[in-house]
């Protein structure tokens, strides 16, 4: 500042020296008069502003003020994305196949053929049994109509009956092969992969196409049977898919009672929508609330947390420009915050950088 008055001053006192000789002396007698005048000025207000600036005073430190809010403490399991309708398909008989009726991407519908096999050999049958069929029921119709005419005997009526019923089991034996040849869609879905190809070979229990159901996935996970009675349904869960770097807010949505003996966990289930792409067996990370303060409560740092003599906890707190030492009592703590059961008030200020370097009655200098 003081640099920025003396630089006019000098431009004027070469002026005035190039003007004439007799006023000179009395110019500059009078910027010299003006030069006292403005460092009196600069003086005065380098002196106001050094009494009103607080970071000029003690020792420089950070405070926060504190609020009380609710706290929560979460724990950390990984779990992975699951379908409820996720089903691999395959031909229920050894064939060969002969019709693939759908591609990778399509919606299908609960009861629609997707592939089938070979029925030739089936067909053949179901065509002669059927031939047989006729001809027994032709003669099934003749003698009940005989027997109802009390025309002979009750044993040829039985007979008939009894081939008629016969023929009629080995059709829906017949049918129900046919019915195997050919793969079906138990479920509404998309079809996610189909793995066989006209002209393969497809057995039971060889995977041929993969149809899931995206409208009702839902992430699961193993929890640590010591969260037991900590974690029921509706507890708050925040879900993180590392792949996707991305987080929803749900609930859980099933708790499992039993335990599992060999790992001690039980399960958990949360649902997700279907408005975003996610993925069966994806992994996902759960942070599942399993602890929540009753009231409000004040909430504070770990890191600003000393420890005295007597390993008591205590932190620093500004009061009126003065450290003043806080003796604390802790509760949960998480993800860096703990909570104050007693020791600390709402809106007291926290000193949260420089209470390292500062004790007990040291004069402070900060900023709110």
């Amino acid at each position: 500042m003081k640099k920025l008055f003396i630089i006019p001053i000098l431009a004027i006192s070469i002026i005035a020296c190039n003007s004439g000789g007799g006023d000179k002396q009395v110019e500059l007698d009078n910027l010299k008069k003006q030069e006292a005048e403005i460092k009196s000025k600069i003086a005065a207000l380098e002196a106001e502003l050094s009494a009103s600036d607080t970071t000029q005073k003690g020792i420089a430190v950070a405070v926060e003020q504190l609020k009380l809010s609710v706290f929560k403490n979460y724990i950390d399991v990984q779990g992975r994305v699951d379908a409820d309708e996720n089903v691999a398909l395959s031909t229920e008989i050894p064939g060969t196949i002969t019709k693939i009726n759908v591609k990778v991407g399509d919606e299908v519908h609960t009861g629609q053929v997707l592939a089938e096999t070979d029925a030739k050999a089936i067909n053949q049958q179901v065509s002669d049994l059927q031939t047989n069929m006729d001809l027994v029921n032709q003669i099934y119709e003749k003698q009940k109509n005989l027997w109802e005419q009390k025309i002979g005997t009750e044993v040829q009526f039985l007979q008939a009956k009894t081939n008629k019923e016969s023929m009629e089991k080995k059709m829906g034996a017949l049918q129900e092969q046919l019915r195997m040849t050919k793969i079906i869609s138990p479920i509404n879905g998309t079809v996610d992969a189909v793995d066989v190809k006209i002209g393969q070979a497809a057995a039971p229990g060889m995977p041929a196409i993969r149809v899931i159901n995206y409208s009702n996935l839902k992430v699961k996970a193993d929890v640590a049977e010591t969260y037991a009675s900590k974690i029921k349904k509706g507890s708050e869960v925040v879900v993180y898919f590392p792949d996707m770097n991305d987080s929803v807010i749900s609930k859980v949505n099933f708790v499992a009672r039993a335990i599992n003996p060999a790992s001690r966990t039980f399960l958990v289930e949360v649902l997700l929508d279907n408005k975003k792409e996610y993925h069966p067996n994806m992994v996902a990370r759960l942070n599942v609330n399993d602890y929540m303060s009753a009231q409000p409560i004040i909430i504070i740092p770990v890191r600003t947390i000393q420890k005295d003599e007597n390993n008591a906890s205590f932190v620093y707190v500004a009061d009126n420009g003065v450290a003043k030492k806080h003796i604390i009592t802790l509760g949960k703590e998480y993800n860096g915050k703990v909570e104050v059961i007693a020791g600390l008030n709402e809106n007291d200020l926290l000193v949260t950088l420089g209470y390292d370097v500062v004790n007990e009655g040291d004069a402070i200098a900060y900023k709110k």
